[in-house]
């Protein structure tokens, strides 16, 4: 008897992409969690998600829990922080930090890796990439933060990266000043003004609830991080800043603390000592995770400190930035950012002339030069046409006329 067999089509097995994105702080996650989402629901995509730094300490608030409560799993973790923030304890956080993700990267061998910024934890990150001869999708360069080591790192991860993702027009064209190739960087804007226009925010009430605290009365947004390539004075600008909130008087406040950098943890004790002798006027948040943030950011009078938050994300909200001192020197800025040294009567002036232009509206019509279409979208599309095309990890050097 004559057994005939259908001939049935081979179906062979698609090899997902493995995209693995770092993520060490909760200003960070913030950011890239519109990405995150996409390339997790990606049916043929491998999301390995890496946590770092702050996330795994107590003292900042273990907020990796935030990103398990956001449904994720998380690959992977590389606890790198020293109980210090001296240039000595980072330093070796740092060396800490690659010798972790060495082995991160041999037991999880992903297709790219994913890193937005500056921070140190993202120089290892990147160090231990590059020599496992794995591509990076680099967020967020081209920028200058004149004031911060930042400014060194990003440039760094700039040269050991295949692909550039760039907030404005200005930082896709310096990346390419630092030889990297024009069909290499794509302007996307930025990922914090996405998250403006998508995510679902709260309401005052709903907010008040959350803090634990009330905005019956107006209030300010304070953030203020150490200016990393200045010598001892942490101390004295934030005294400064807290003698001219203390001028003002008319506010409520609303302190996030710093994060791991040298000195940021002589902020965060001035702000619990502050606190505790202001309990009806101030608060403190170790970590507010990105829709309270936002949500905290659309109803203030302005913010006030030194983070790149009040440069960019502010903005969207038409309200004002006081930025002190130099951190954020040389970064793109639109007309509600006010610029003031760091003495108390500087200081004060600023927050007098961020009242004025709230109170007249000055604000209403201003653009936010960080905004973008579609810009996780972007992103993703682009990882994914470089991955379908191979890959390739070598690349020319982009050389430019130079007139000086």
């Amino acid at each position: 008897m004559q057994v005939i067999f259908e001939q049935l089509p081979v179906i062979m097995e698609k090899k997902m992409k493995k995209i693995c994105v770092i993520t060490g702080t909760r200003a960070e996650y913030g950011l890239l969690k519109p990405l995150i989402q996409k390339i997790d629901r990606d049916d043929d995509l491998e999301l390995q998600l890496v946590v770092t730094g702050m996330h795994l300490s107590p003292e900042f608030g273990l907020t990796y829990q935030e990103i398990e409560q956001d449904g994720f799993g998380i690959t992977d973790r590389n606890e790198m922080l020293l109980s210090s923030d001296t240039p000595c304890g980072i330093t070796k956080s740092i060396g800490l930090g690659t010798i972790g993700f060495a082995d991160i990267f041999t037991r999880n061998t992903p297709d790219i890796v994913v890193i937005l910024g500056d921070r140190y934890e993202s120089l290892a990150a990147a160090t231990a990439a590059m020599v496992h001869r794995i591509p990076i999708a680099h967020i967020h360069g081209g920028e200058l933060t004149e004031g911060a080591i930042d400014e060194a790192i990003r440039h760094a991860i700039t040269k050991m990266s295949m692909l550039h993702f760039t907030s404005t027009e200005a930082y896709r064209n310096r990346v390419i000043q630092l030889g990297e190739q024009p069909d290499r960087v794509f302007c996307v804007g930025a990922l914090g003004v996405e998250n403006i226009r998508t995510q679902k925010l709260m309401n005052r009430e709903e907010l008040e609830q959350s803090l634990c605290f009330q905005l019956d009365q107006p209030y300010i947004m304070v953030t203020f991080h150490p200016v990393t390539l200045e010598n001892n004075t942490v101390q004295e600008q934030f005294e400064n800043l807290l003698f001219a909130l203390d001028q003002i008087g008319a506010y409520r406040i609303l302190f996030t603390k710093a994060n791991s950098d040298t000195d940021g943890r002589v902020i965060n004790q001035k702000i619990d000592a502050y606190v505790s002798q202001n309990r009806e006027r101030a608060a403190a948040f170790t970590s507010l995770g990105m829709v309270r943030y936002l949500s905290a950011l659309q109803y203030c009078e302005m913010v006030v400190g030194n983070s790149s938050s009040g440069i960019m994300e502010a903005p969207s909200f038409h309200i004002p930035t006081v930025n002190i001192g130099d951190r954020q020197k040389g970064r793109m800025r639109g007309k509600s950012v006010i610029d003031c040294g760091c003495t108390p009567g500087e200081i004060e002036d600023a927050i007098r002339k961020a009242q004025s232009m709230r109170e007249n509206n000055e604000l209403q019509q201003e653009a936010n030069p960080y905004e973008g279409d579609n810009t996780s979208e972007t992103i993703l599309r682009v990882i994914r046409e470089y991955l379908a095309s191979g890959g390739d990890l070598k690349k020319r050097f982009y050389d430019i006329d130079v007139q000086c």
